[in-house]
C-alpha cells in the first residue's frame, strides 16, 4: 500500500512492483545547485545515465504539497525556473506539505521520501556535513542525522569540500553510519579525489557494497531500520580539481560569505555559486561530472542489491 501523501510516477511504480532496481535523485541540485539551463540538462542526463546502467531514475521533490517520486519534463522545468521553489530539509517537509507548496529536497529529505517509496539507493553530488566553525555555531547538516536513521544508501563524491571533513567523519562514526570508499582508501572531497583523510571502509565494486548493505539491514535491532550508509565515490580523474587548486577558491568563497553575513541553509547554495564564479565555471563542470559518475555507480549498486534480494 502506497503512502497517502506520495505520488510515484508510473515508471517508478512499475519498477518497484516488478522488483527492478530504482535510484532516487534529489532536486535541490536542480533548483539551488546549478544555474539554468545547466540544471535541467544535467537532471535529464543523470536520469539517462541511470537508465543506461539498467535502473530506473526517480527524481524526488514536493510539488503542490505532494511527495513526488519520479518527475516529468514539465515538473523538472518548474523546479529549475520557479523562484518560489524552496529548499526543504526534513524539518520543513510537513509545513511544505500542509501549505500545498513546492519544495526541492535536500539529501536528508530525499532519503526520507525514498524510504517511504521503498527505494534503497540514492545518488547525489555531495552530502552535507559538519560546517567549519561548528564548535561555535553548532551547524551540522541534517543529512548526517538522516543517514543514522533511514535505511537508504547514499552514493556521493564524499562530502562537500566547503565543510570540515574530519569532523564530519567523526560525527558519522559516532552515529554508527558506515562510510565506504568506493575502490579508494582515501575519502574523496567532492571536487578533489583527495582530502587527506582515510576512508573508514573500502569496497571494491558494486557487488561488495550491496552485500555490505544487505548485512547492515539484516543486523538491525527489532523495531529499528539499520540506518543508511555513505558510499564515497571519487570524482573521475579527468574532471578533478586538485585540492591545492580548489582550496584557495573555497577560502575566498567562505570569506565572502562571512562578509555578507550569510548563514543557515543559504550557505551551501551561496558557496557553490561563488566557487563557480571564482573558478571561471570549472567547478560547475566538475560538479556535473561527479553527479553523472555517482548516478552510474548507484545504478550498479541498486542492481546488485536487487539480485541479492530476488527469490531463489
Amino acid at each position: 500500500m502506497s503512502h497517502p501523501l506520495l505520488d510515484s510516477a508510473p515508471e517508478v511504480r512499475q519498477a518497484l512492483h516488478e522488483g527492478r532496481p530504482v535510484v532516487a535523485l534529489e532536486s535541490t541540485i536542480i533548483s539551488h545547485g546549478m544555474p539554468y539551463p545547466q540544471n535541467v540538462q544535467t537532471a535529464r542526463e543523470v536520469e539517462q545515465v541511470i537508465r543506461e546502467a539498467g535502473a530506473v531514475p526517480a527524481t524526488i521533490a514536493v510539488l503542490h504539497g505532494r511527495l513526488k517520486v519520479g518527475l516529468g519534463a514539465d515538473e523538472l522545468e518548474l523546479l529549475a525556473t520557479d523562484k518560489a521553489v524552496q529548499k526543504i530539509s526534513v524539518r520543513d517537509l510537513p509545513f511544505t506539505v500542509a501549505r500545498g507548496g513546492h519544495g526541492a529536497t535536500t539529501v536528508a529529505t530525499t532519503m526520507r521520501i525514498a524510504a517511504l517509496a521503498g527505494i534503497r539507493v540514492f545518488a547525489t553530488g555531495g552530502t552535507g556535513g559538519v560546517h567549519r566553525g561548528a564548535g561555535q555555531t553548532f551547524d551540522i547538516s541534517a543529512d548526517l542525522t538522516e543517514l543514522s536513521r533511514t535505511p537508504v544508501a547514499v552514493v556521493s563524491a564524499g562530502v562537500k569540500s566547503i565543510l570540515d571533513i574530519g569532523l564530519t567523519l567523526e560525527y558519522l562514526e559516532t552515529q554508527g553510519v558506515p562510510v565506504i570508499g568506493y575502490g579508494v582508501s582515501e575519502f574523496p572531497a567532492f571536487y578533489s579525489r583527495e582530502s587527506g583523510f582515510t576512508a573508514p571502509l573500502v569496497a571494491h565494486g558494486a557487488a561488495e557494497v550491496a552485500r555490505a548493505l544487505q548485512a547492515q539491514w539484516a543486523l538491525a535491532l527489532p523495531g529499528q531500520s539499520g540506518g543508511g550508509a555513505l558510499i564515497a565515490n571519487p570524482i573521475p580523474p579527468e574532471a578533478e580539481i586538485p585540492r591545492a587548486e580548489i582550496s584557495p577558491a573555497i577560502e575566498q568563497a567562505l570569506s565572502d560569505m562571512a562578509a555578507q553575513g550569510i548563514s543557515g541553509k543559504d550557505t551551501t547554495p551561496y558557496l557553490l555559486g561563488r566557487i563557480v564564479q571564482i573558478t571561471g565555471g570549472r567547478s560547475l563542470t566538475a560538479n556535473i561530472a561527479l553527479v553523472r559518475n555517482n548516478a552510474r555507480v548507484a545504478a550498479q549498486v541498486a542492481a546488485e542489491l536487487q539480485r541479492l534480494q530476488a527469490p531463489r
